[in-house]
Protein backbone atom coordinates (compact mmCIF):
# COMPACT_ATOMS: atom_id res chain seq x y z
CA UNK A 1 0.00 0.00 0.00
CA UNK A 2 2.87 2.31 0.28
CA UNK A 3 5.44 2.61 -2.20
CA UNK A 4 8.70 2.11 -0.21
CA UNK A 5 10.21 5.10 -2.00
CA UNK A 6 7.94 8.11 -1.53
CA UNK A 7 6.72 6.89 1.37
CA UNK A 8 2.91 7.92 -0.83
CA UNK A 9 -0.21 6.06 -0.53
CA UNK A 10 -0.76 3.87 -3.56
CA UNK A 11 -4.00 3.21 -2.97
CA UNK A 12 -7.62 5.87 -2.91
CA UNK A 13 -8.86 5.59 0.60
CA UNK A 14 -12.17 6.71 0.04
CA UNK A 15 -12.28 3.83 -2.63
CA UNK A 16 -12.04 0.77 -0.38
CA UNK A 17 -14.40 -0.87 1.72
CA UNK A 18 -15.13 -0.25 5.11
CA UNK A 19 -13.76 -3.18 6.67
CA UNK A 20 -10.40 -2.77 4.48
CA UNK A 21 -9.94 0.32 6.12
CA UNK A 22 -10.84 -1.28 9.51
CA UNK A 23 -8.20 -3.80 8.83
CA UNK A 24 -5.51 -1.10 8.33
CA UNK A 25 -6.84 0.63 10.98
CA UNK A 26 -7.18 -1.76 13.59
CA UNK A 27 -3.08 -2.15 13.06
CA UNK A 28 -2.32 1.76 13.30
CA UNK A 29 -4.35 1.96 16.27
CA UNK A 30 -2.88 -1.34 17.92
CA UNK A 31 0.43 0.16 17.00
CA UNK A 32 -0.23 3.24 18.40
CA UNK A 33 -1.52 1.79 21.99
CA UNK A 34 1.55 0.00 22.41
CA UNK A 35 3.91 2.67 21.49
CA UNK A 36 1.51 4.79 23.92
CA UNK A 37 1.88 1.85 27.00
CA UNK A 38 6.12 1.65 26.47
CA UNK A 39 6.75 5.48 26.72
CA UNK A 40 4.13 5.17 30.15
CA UNK A 41 7.19 3.32 31.22
CA UNK A 42 5.55 -0.35 31.05
CA UNK A 43 8.07 -2.71 30.25
CA UNK A 44 7.02 -6.60 31.10
CA UNK A 45 5.47 -7.78 28.04
CA UNK A 46 2.38 -9.47 30.40
CA UNK A 47 1.65 -6.43 31.62
CA UNK A 48 1.69 -4.73 28.26
CA UNK A 49 -0.50 -7.00 26.72
CA UNK A 50 -3.32 -6.90 30.08
CA UNK A 51 -3.23 -3.05 29.60
CA UNK A 52 -3.32 -2.74 25.53
CA UNK A 53 -6.53 -5.21 26.03
CA UNK A 54 -8.27 -2.64 27.87
CA UNK A 55 -7.84 0.16 25.46
CA UNK A 56 -8.24 -2.14 22.27
CA UNK A 57 -11.45 -3.71 22.91
CA UNK A 58 -14.10 -2.79 21.07
CA UNK A 59 -16.43 -1.26 24.59
CA UNK A 60 -13.55 1.28 25.13
CA UNK A 61 -13.26 1.81 20.78
CA UNK A 62 -17.04 2.79 21.27
CA UNK A 63 -17.01 4.95 23.88
CA UNK A 64 -13.70 6.66 22.72
CA UNK A 65 -15.87 6.96 19.11
CA UNK A 66 -18.66 8.45 20.84
CA UNK A 67 -16.12 11.27 22.81
CA UNK A 68 -15.00 12.36 19.06
CA UNK A 69 -17.87 12.52 17.00
CA UNK A 70 -18.48 16.41 17.91
CA UNK A 71 -14.93 16.78 16.60
CA UNK A 72 -15.07 15.01 13.34
CA UNK A 73 -14.77 16.60 10.30
CA UNK A 74 -18.49 15.73 7.48
CA UNK A 75 -15.72 13.89 5.56
CA UNK A 76 -14.39 12.07 9.30
CA UNK A 77 -18.09 11.21 9.97
CA UNK A 78 -18.78 9.85 6.50
CA UNK A 79 -16.11 7.57 7.15
CA UNK A 80 -17.58 6.70 10.29
CA UNK A 81 -21.32 6.19 9.43
CA UNK A 82 -19.59 3.58 6.56
CA UNK A 83 -17.23 1.77 8.82
CA UNK A 84 -20.21 1.79 11.47
CA UNK A 85 -22.98 0.22 8.95
CA UNK A 86 -20.53 -2.31 7.05
CA UNK A 87 -21.14 -5.94 8.32
CA UNK A 88 -18.65 -8.47 9.66
CA UNK A 89 -20.47 -11.71 10.04
CA UNK A 90 -18.58 -12.24 13.25
CA UNK A 91 -18.64 -10.27 16.85
CA UNK A 92 -15.71 -11.03 18.94
CA UNK A 93 -16.34 -12.62 22.31
CA UNK A 94 -17.14 -9.86 25.55
CA UNK A 95 -18.50 -7.25 23.07
CA UNK A 96 -21.90 -6.78 21.85
CA UNK A 97 -22.84 -5.63 18.12
CA UNK A 98 -23.52 -1.91 18.92
CA UNK A 99 -20.09 -1.85 20.57
CA UNK A 100 -18.38 -3.80 17.91
CA UNK A 101 -20.17 -1.57 14.88
CA UNK A 102 -18.82 1.56 16.62
CA UNK A 103 -15.43 -0.06 17.33
CA UNK A 104 -14.97 -0.84 13.20
CA UNK A 105 -16.08 2.53 12.58
CA UNK A 106 -13.01 3.69 14.93
CA UNK A 107 -10.66 1.72 13.03
CA UNK A 108 -12.14 2.37 9.58
CA UNK A 109 -11.96 6.29 10.51
CA UNK A 110 -7.99 5.76 11.75
CA UNK A 111 -7.61 3.33 8.59
CA UNK A 112 -8.99 6.17 5.86
CA UNK A 113 -6.60 8.91 8.24
CA UNK A 114 -3.77 7.14 7.79
CA UNK A 115 -3.99 5.66 3.81
CA UNK A 116 -4.81 9.56 3.13
CA UNK A 117 -1.05 10.10 4.44
CA UNK A 118 -3.16 12.73 7.24
CA UNK A 119 -0.51 11.80 9.53
CA UNK A 120 -1.79 14.57 11.98
CA UNK A 121 -4.76 14.14 11.93
CA UNK A 122 -4.35 10.21 12.99
CA UNK A 123 -2.57 12.03 16.06
CA UNK A 124 -4.62 13.60 17.12
CA UNK A 125 -7.65 11.69 16.66
CA UNK A 126 -5.72 8.87 18.41
CA UNK A 127 -4.61 11.12 21.06
CA UNK A 128 -8.07 11.65 21.90
CA UNK A 129 -9.23 7.99 22.01
CA UNK A 130 -6.67 7.65 24.66
CA UNK A 131 -7.60 10.31 27.00
CA UNK A 132 -11.39 9.27 26.85
CA UNK A 133 -10.14 5.58 27.72
CA UNK A 134 -7.50 6.70 30.07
Amino acid sequence: MLDNISGKPTVKAEELPSLVLAYIGDAVYELAIRDFLVAQGLCKVNQLHRTAVKYVRAGAQARALFALEGKLSETEMAVVRRGRNAKSGTVPKGADVLEYRHATALEALIGYLYLQGQHQRLQEIIKLAIEEIT
